[in-house]
């Protein structure tokens, strides 16, 4: 009888769910404690975020930007520097080749060098003193008959070629080679001619010895 009794007050303390009193009023008073937003876990939450490496943003300071300002303009500096001297170069090499008397001492060549190639081997005119040569020629590729002249000349500072007729000795054009002229030799061995030219504009100097065998 005393055990029966004694399930029966103990089923009445059991709730539906199979908690006990005492275990029900444990659970609610753990339900009871506070969410975690008090000062004291506040303060914990911010430690353990710093242990944790959480990193603030931070701006530069004045100066960071001086010091970063100041090797910048040293950078750009020596860059113009390079850029300046390299556009100096170009156009040192840019004069020296193409520069007036460079120029006028390539045409004198070439056209010395194509008048003498082009005339007669039989005969030619020069000058004791060098200062002339004259060179005969045909009017007519065909003809057997040398009956032109071609006269290079220097003088007051100018090259000239002359263009005449042998036979009446007129002369039919006279046309200037090129300019700056401050000498001009002209040579004599065999069939060859020889012409040391010199230009000088008054920055720049320079010999050209141009040198042509007679074919015809």
């Amino acid at each position: 009888m005393k055990g029966a009794l004694a399930k029966m007050s103990k089923k009445r303390m059991t709730n539906r769910k199979g908690f006990t009193p005492l275990e029900i009023l444990s659970r609610g008073n753990n339900m009871r404690k506070p969410a975690g937003n008090t000062p004291c876990r506040r303060g914990t939450a911010l430690k353990r975020s710093a242990s944790k490496g959480v990193k603030f943003l931070t701006g530069f300071t004045l100066i960071e930007l001086m010091i970063a300002t100041g090797l910048a303009s040293t950078v750009i500096v020596g860059i113009g520097a390079v850029l300046v001297d390299s556009q100096r170069g170009w156009n040192a090499m840019y004069e020296r080749a193409y520069c007036d008397v460079v120029t006028d001492a390539h045409v004198a060549r070439r056209l010395f060098d194509g008048v003498v190639r082009n005339a007669s081997s039989q005969t030619i005119s020069l000058d004791e003193a060098g200062t002339w040569v004259e060179v005969y020629t045909y009017s007519d590729p065909c003809s057997p008959v040398v009956d032109l002249y071609a006269k290079f000349q220097a003088k007051n500072g100018y090259l000239t070629i002359e263009y005449g007729d042998l036979a009446g000795g007129a002369t039919l054009s006279i046309e200037p080679v090129c300019g700056n002229v401050s000498s001009c030799v002209f040579k004599s061995a065999g069939r060859s001619v020889q012409m040391i030219l010199t230009l000088d504009d008054g920055s720049r100097s320079i010999t050209v010895v141009a040198s042509a065998v007679m074919h015809n």
